[in-house]
């Protein structure tokens, strides 16, 4: 069984990567905000007494499943209502927060160089994020559990809730799309 502290200490260590999870997949900083506080309260209310090396899978799991409710939940609120941005002109600002517009650059302690090497640099990270958004949803979230949350074949299977063969297929496809579109944009890596 998982102390208060290790569960606290787990949910600190994947808070900031389980947001930005989320954010690549709906798209919006607030809803992604309340998947991950909903996704930590559902771990810490229904799992906080399993071990403390099953939360990882758990949380991942957990994770998915509120965002598939969260589009469920959208899809169901787009059906009933609409959206006063609906009859917004295509020339019309809208105030929406766009995130890539709002990065501030590397952090850490990390200087670049020169100015030209810090816009190249932020635009590198721009177009990637935009190319990862642009993945199938399941193929995307492969790619994420794999290489940002640097799970292995059987934890991501797991939490995924699908095969170790279907989510190196969707991983391979998502790395062969990544690096077709990064290519066509003169980007190496």
């Amino acid at each position: 069984m998982a102390s208060e502290q290790e569960l606290s200490d787990f949910l600190k260590s994947v808070e900031k990567r389980a947001f930005k999870r989320s954010l690549y997949h709906v798209r919006n900083e607030e809803s992604a905000l309340d998947i991950v506080q909903d996704s930590m309260m559902k771990l810490s209310e229904h799992y906080g007494d399993k071990p403390a090396n099953e939360l990882p899978m758990l949380f991942h799991r957990i994770l998915s499943n509120c965002t598939l409710d969260w589009f469920r939940r959208q899809k169901t609120h787009n059906a009933l209502f609409s959206h006063l941005s609906d009859f917004e002109k295509p020339g019309d600002e809208g105030g929406e927060f766009d995130l890539l517009e709002a990065w501030a650059g590397p952090d850490n302690g990390e200087r670049a160089q020169s100015a030209e090497d810090l816009a190249r640099r932020g635009q590198t990270l721009r177009d990637i994020e935009i190319e990862i958004q642009q993945l199938p949803a399941r193929q995307r979230e492969a790619f994420l559990m794999r290489y940002w949350e640097e799970m292995d074949v059987a934890e991501t299977a797991a939490a995924m809730g699908c095969s170790e063969g279907s989510v190196k297929t969707h991983c391979f496809r998502a790395v062969q799309a990544l690096s077709k579109a990064l290519k066509a944009k003169g980007i190496e890596l």
